[in-house]
């Protein structure tokens, strides 16, 4: 059974449904406080899936994940690099993804380059003030990209694709940030991110203003994963906004907040489960 690490801070709230998440997926999961691993990075070995969760670590202060960022950059980031180059899944939901992109993490090296030996690779996107500069917790339509290679976003693309009405109703996740619109350090890094299929999913609205409508991104390899939006508050189809007036028949199997982490779980068994 593949076992799965997810990494909580003072002010994170999201990692029970993290946790829970992988636990649906079926996989093992631990949490463990980011200190606990800078104390002994090593324990990252051990484990085949990896999870920044949401809420607001460290009281957001400075910035939006900034402290636990920097932290992890400075004490873990060999043990984070080693566990992506043996292929760990990982995935960054909202403050996640504030953390993961500062870390280096996402976008991550270009295809085919490999994780560098020395430093973390230097930021190239960021997650800054909504467009509207207010804090905004609502579902919105996502538009999952069908060219990507992403593994936790595989066959979302196809869900419902032969019914608009029932895709439009379902492919939905909530959202719950100040700071989630994203923007690239440069229009070449945007052009990469569509030609590597690491562009993995876009809002339907784009209700936060960010560049090309990107809620969420990929690493060259498909296997670390960062979103704004949040598939942990959608593994029950009662948790859909309005579920009672779902028909019957699209409330059947997995909701796309389970498929995705499904999909990371049944692509780490395949290279290989503890």
């Amino acid at each position: 059974m593949p076992i799965a690490l997810v990494i909580r801070a003072a002010g994170t709230n999201c990692d029970a449904e993290m946790a829970r998440g992988f636990e649906m997926a079926g996989a093992r999961a631990t949490l463990a406080h980011v200190d606990a691993l800078i104390a002994d990075p090593s324990i990252i070995d051990g484990f085949d899936l990896i999870g920044f969760p949401g809420g607001f670590s460290y009281g957001d202060d400075i910035a939006s994940g900034r402290i636990m960022a920097v932290k992890v950059r400075e004490k873990l980031w060999p043990a984070l690099r080693d566990a992506a180059r043996r292929g760990c899944a990982m995935i960054g939901i909202c403050n996640g993804f504030q953390t993961m992109v500062q870390i280096g993490l996402l976008p991550g090296p270009g295809a085919g380059e490999g994780w560098p030996e020395g430093a973390p690779p230097p930021q190239r996107v960021a997650l800054r003030d909504n467009i509207g500069a207010r804090y905004m917790d609502r579902w919105v339509p996502i538009e999952p990209d069908a060219k990507s290679v992403c593994v936790w976003t595989k066959g979302l693309s196809e869900l419902y694709a032969a019914n608009p009405s029932a895709r439009r109703d379902v492919l939905q996740l909530p959202v719950g940030h100040g700071e989630g619109r994203f923007l690239a350090d440069s229009e070449s890094t945007l052009v990469e991110l569509r030609r590597n299929g690491q562009v993995a999913l876009r809002y339907g609205d784009n209700f936060n203003g960010s560049q090309d409508s990107i809620a969420g991104i990929c690493d060259s390899t498909g296997r670390i994963f960062g979103l704004m939006p949040h598939p942990d508050r959608f593994l029950d189809w009662t948790r859909h906004q309005h579920w009672t007036r779902l028909a019957a028949s699209v409330r059947t199997g997995d909701t796309p907040g389970l498929m995705m982490f499904k999909n990371a779980v049944a692509a780490v068994a395949r290279v290989g489960s503890r």
